[in-house]
């Protein structure tokens, strides 16, 4: 199977198609803005994470945000009144199309917080409108994507940072240094670990008709418009492989950001194995809500757990590994720390705490992205697209691996994972967890995801198995006329 070629498009032409046209086009740079000028903000999508934007940037001095876009014209509204009675006597622009915030010349900077499959090429448009970015993770959908993500910013001199907030917590700018300085010696492996608590999505038997006041063709862009039989139309397309990522791509992109981060930003799997499956709801999810990934790091095991299957049905057991539910679990020959997003706790060989590192959550990272846009340097980004695009593999090719492999027995399973032991660890505690739920593996088996070996540098799969199916997931097949460029 080859991959799919991209259609050559860019933004003159999409306008062209869909019926709109821009001042700018093909972008010249924004204005320059002077020292005591505000910047001013537009915020497009406005589902919870959109909402906290609109809040957080108009909290930084200097700020404004004047303009506010959702597809859904009855969210739009209610935030737009919601932010109003908190600021009086402040008026932004409020639409449901977001390419007439694109044309505005009265907006500097965009915050992109849509659904997963949005964020790279409404981030594109927005390189080539003359725009800065700051785009909520993931900031990909897919791998290839990514790329022309990446291209498009230093393309178009554009600053774009990445809502991967925990690169700006105060307790990690302190470890990472403290890491990298050798002071627990070298790392050994590395735990990602998301337990999330989440919910059936249901299963309905005829396909979802989108709300009314929703624009489906502005909301689906380039994801292609198939029926829909989960229960809720906003959401919940987390869990549809057209449009979400599952939870390794909701929450997960942290702590994968995260793992990035440990290794300084350099290194990138070679070699990815995924394992898990949809347990326990019989809905209309796709992607799976029990999950992990091994990942070979130049010779370091990194292993990333995720699971919103929650531990047992009366939630009253919370799951954790070694008191972390969300965050890393990095050992080390001198000890180990374990945290995330509000810093950790190190601990020495054994067990005893010898050093916190206390964070603040990354409060401050929407400021340092206004930081860099004043300055100009995307050198004062903390989260640049480039870091965020390679973290993102992480997410993407273990998903690839997934979506690549078949069912097997619990015997099957336990023989073909035999030699490894912290495999075998995993697949007990999660076992276990099913057994909470009364699941049967033999009706509901496990997925033993596809072995694949991956090659940071030209960002394709290598090998033999299965290495042509594997790079036609590296990209998708988009909707016209909303196509990513193969040239931005």
């Amino acid at each position: 199977m080859e991959p799919i070629p991209m259609q050559q498009t860019n933004r003159r032409e999409f306008l062209k198609a869909a019926g709109t046209t821009g001042a700018f086009l093909l972008a010249p740079g924004a204005r320059v803005l002077g020292a005591n000028e505000d910047v001013r903000v537009g915020v497009i999508g406005l589902g919870g994470k959109g909402s906290q934007h609109v809040k957080e940037f108009h909290r930084i001095p200097g700020v404004r945000v004047v303009a506010v876009c959702d597809a859904d014209s009855s969210r739009l509204a209610a935030r737009i009144r919601q932010f109003e009675s908190q600021a009086p006597g402040q008026k932004m622009m409020g639409v449901t199309d977001f390419r007439r915030i694109l044309d505005s010349d009265e907006v500097d900077a965009v915050v992109i917080a849509t659904c997963n499959h949005w964020h790279a090429l409404m981030s594109i448009y927005a390189c080539q409108a003359g725009k800065d970015v700051y785009v909520e993770k993931p900031a990909t959908h897919t791998i290839y994507e990514g790329r022309r993500l990446v291209e498009a910013a230093h393309a178009y001199g554009r600053i774009v940072q990445a809502g991967t907030q925990n690169r700006s917590d105060v307790g990690l700018l302190e470890f990472y240094p403290f890491l990298r300085e050798g002071n627990i010696g070298k790392i050994t492996m590395v735990r990602g670990i998301v337990y999330r608590d989440r919910n059936t999505i249901g299963k309905r038997e005829t396909p979802l008709t989108p709300p009314p006041e929703v624009d489906y063709n502005l909301w689906l862009g380039p994801a292609q418009d198939l029926p829909m039989f989960r229960s809720r139309f906003h959401y919940d397309w987390h869990y549809i492989w057209n449009t979400g990522n599952g939870e390794i791509g909701n929450q997960g992109p942290h702590e994968a950001d995260l793992i990035c981060w440990t290794f300084d930003d350099n290194v990138l799997p070679t070699r990815i194995l995924s394992l898990g499956g949809r347990f326990g709801w019989g809905d209309a999810g796709e992607t799976p809500n029990m999950q992990f990934v091994l990942y070979d790091f130049a010779g370091t095991p990194v292993l990333y757990e995720v699971r919103t299957l929650w531990l047992a049905p009366d939630r009253k057991a919370l799951p954790n590994y070694r008191g972390c539910r969300t965050g890393l679990v990095i050992t080390c020959e001198g000890g180990t720390f374990i945290g995330g997003r509000g810093g950790g706790w190190l601990y020495d060989n054994d067990g005893n705490r010898v050093r916190q590192f206390k964070g603040d959550g990354g409060g401050g990272h929407t400021a340092n992205f206004i930081t860099a846009v004043r300055s100009r340097r995307e050198s004062d980004l903390r989260a640049p697209i480039e870091k965020s695009h390679k973290s993102c593999m992480l997410v993407h090719t273990g998903n690839i691996s997934y979506r690549l492999g078949q069912q097997r027995t619990p015997e099957e399973l336990r023989e073909r994972m035999s030699d490894d032991k912290d495999a075998v660890e995993v697949i007990g505690r999660y076992s276990e967890q099913l057994a909470a739920w009364n699941v049967d593996l033999t009706k509901e088996p496990w997925t033993l995801g596809a072995t694949l070996t991956f090659d940071p540098v030209r960002e394709r799969f290598a090998g033999t198995t299965l290495v042509d199916e594997a790079n036609a997931l590296l990209h998708r097949r988009d909707r016209e006329p909303f196509v990513v460029p193969e040239k931005v």
